[in-house]
């Protein structure tokens, strides 16, 4: 990872406005924003809404969350764009490396070694 890759990783920029039911801390989910009394990131129910999905079905998906909280990390997410692209390339990062992990095992796991028939 180069050090503009890793700044990434590090924190976010400066949320412009807050919102009550958005928190931030470093301690839980790396700092991604996320509801309130929840463990579901901003980021994910901003992609669900900017693809198309409308609100009437993420308040379905997700009912623990109730309409305000919805509609705050919304607002969130609006008022603070920079934060969401930020978050959303973070976790793009993290999948990414995730995956090459995933490769380089399945690659140690493969053995190099004929299959044998025990039945000989």
């Amino acid at each position: 990872m180069n050090s503009g890759s890793h700044a990434l990783m590090d924190h976010l920029p400066i949320i412009l406005v807050p919102h009550p039911h958005v928190r931030v801390d470093k301690k839980v989910m790396g700092g991604s924003p996320h509801v309130a009394g929840s463990r579901v990131p901003v980021r994910r129910l901003w992609q669900f809404y900017r693809t198309g999905t409308e609100v009437e079905v993420l308040i379905r998906r997700f009912p623990k969350l109730g309409a305000v909280k919805i509609f705050d990390a919304l607002a969130f997410a609006f008022d603070n764009q920079e934060v969401m692209e930020i978050d959303m390339a973070r976790e793009e990062q993290m999948l990414a490396v995730q995956g090459e992990i995933a490769l380089t095992a399945e690659r140690q796991m493969a053995l190099p070694f004929k299959s044998q028939s025990y039945d000989e």
